[in-house]
């Protein structure tokens, strides 16, 4: 084992709790700044006046490929961090930046081939996915631009963790927020200003994407950095690959488990309530994001510290930071649950102003929220099995949530006579059942053996 030369952060010092938030508090900023890119989008298009909902509706239509891009992000970014974290506990530099050159490759090679798939079969899968003659052009004219931006989002989505692992998060920070000022300041100029619609939304994203990208590079090649992307390593091993998708298989599948239940959500409410309910859900799914935020903010901010604190051995720190985050990670949702309660008109008009919409989205809301709480459970034990190197595990209850549960429930709910509320009942009962689950089996397995 090579002799560290790392300067970044040493997670055996000091609190536990407070290392955990000086990862979490820039992180879930950052995360916040990040919502901006696609959220600020819809709460223009939401507000663009006649067609607005129906305009709403098609960049819905378009999250399952922005959820396929966000899966492959999250398989080789996911599935390097936590790697890259334990070998800089062990104090092997030589080995943390190996993983860091072979996730910027995989990002980079998997982009673009994913990016020209999307390209060719973009029209097929927007009617696969629930669009009507209606909202196709919608779809269409977002994804056209959107699509452009692929590489860029990737490298900036998937490089950006290694800042946060080495102990710079408010760099990892002001990547996403540079990135989203630049949108938020481009929106209304393409949408408005231009008149360009749905598709200066989407330039306005690809130029950010661009500028955040530019950002995570010149940080991760420059003298700043305690370990840097290296010209030798940007190649794929394949031992080392395998290592990276075997950890990141688990946010993959979460990703792409999210993919699935998209689609399921957009073709039952197309098929049952109409245009009209998938531009509801394209709300719901906006305010679900921002209230997920923090807690998967304070989840990632956990790992780093977890990862780090057992490679070096010291299994004490590991337990006290599993028992800050799910003990941080309930006060924080159940405040949210509650907001969300009491203002569901509120959160809803942030989003849209069309009246159609306003009359059955803040009771859909207050139905989709309803199992919020458990979401805890579930971040608790998915970040403890990631940070320890437990893929499988993190694989099995991705799975169970989004699989088992989620999409089976979305196609049987509405035909047992619940229509397009069987549709927003689904994701409650997941959070609810997956979570517990998953968190119980994490104490078990994992807590009570260090």
């Amino acid at each position: 084992m090579k002799p560290s030369q790392t300067r970044g952060k040493d997670f055996t010092q000091g609190r536990v709790w407070e290392n955990i938030l000086s990862q979490a508090i820039p992180l879930t900023l950052a995360q916040l700044v990040q919502l901006l890119y696609n959220v600020v989008d819809r709460i223009y298009i939401g507000h663009m006046g006649d067609g607005s909902g129906l305009a709403l509706t098609g960049v819905g239509l378009a999250f399952p490929f922005v959820t396929l891009i966000l899966a492959f992000t999250s398989l080789f970014g996911m599935g390097g961090t936590p790697l890259f974290s334990i070998a800089r506990g062990q104090k092997d530099d030589e080995r943390a930046e190996r993983i860091l050159g072979s996730v910027f490759f995989l990002l980079t090679a998997s982009s673009i081939a994913l990016m020209a798939l999307c390209y060719a079969l973009k029209r097929p899968l927007l009617y696969l996915f629930g669009a009507s003659d209606a909202s196709f052009g919608y779809a269409s004219a977002y994804l056209t631009v959107y699509l452009l931006g692929t590489p860029f989002s990737m490298i900036t989505n998937g490089l950006n963790g290694f800042i946060n692992a080495q102990g710079f998060p408010r760099m990892g920070m002001l990547t996403t927020i540079i990135g989203a000022l630049l949108n938020l300041i481009l929106d209304p100029i393409f949408i408005f200003w231009l008149d360009m619609g749905v598709a200066g939304a989407a330039l306005a994203t690809v130029i950010s994407q661009i500028v955040s990208a530019v950002w995570v590079l010149a940080f991760l090649t420059g003298k700043k950095a305690a370990l840097r992307i290296r010209r030798k390593h940007l190649c794929m091993e394949r031992a080392l690959t395998g290592q990276i998708v075997s950890l990141g298989a688990s946010g993959f599948v979460m990703q792409g488990t999210n993919f699935l239940v998209q689609i399921s959500a957009n073709t039952m409410l197309q098929g049952y309530g109409g245009d009209l309910y998938v531009g509801v859900m394209t709300v719901l799914s906006s305010v679900r994001e921002v209230f997920s935020m923090p807690i998967s903010g304070l989840s990632n901010g956990c790992q780093p510290v977890l990862g780090y604190n057992f490679g070096a051995g010291r299994k004490d720190r590991v337990k006290e930071g599993i028992r800050f985050t799910i003990g941080a990670g309930l006060v924080y949702t159940g405040i949210g649950w509650l907001l969300v309660m009491l203002f569901p008109k509120a959160l809803f008009g942030i989003f849209s102003s069309d009246e159609a919409m306003l009359a059955i989205g803040p009771r859909a809301l207050n139905m989709y929220f309803f199992g919020f709480v458990c979401m805890a459970f579930q971040f608790a034990g998915q970040s403890t099995f990631l940070a320890l190197g437990r893929a499988k595990m993190a694989i099995c209850f991705a799975l169970l949530r989004k699989v088992v549960i989620v999409v089976p429930l979305t196609l049987l709910l509405p035909g047992l006579g619940l229509g397009v509320d069987g549709v927003f009942l689904a994701e409650p009962a997941s959070n609810i059942i997956g979570g517990l689950i998953c968190f119980a089996v994490m104490m078990k397995t994992v807590y009570r053996k260090l």
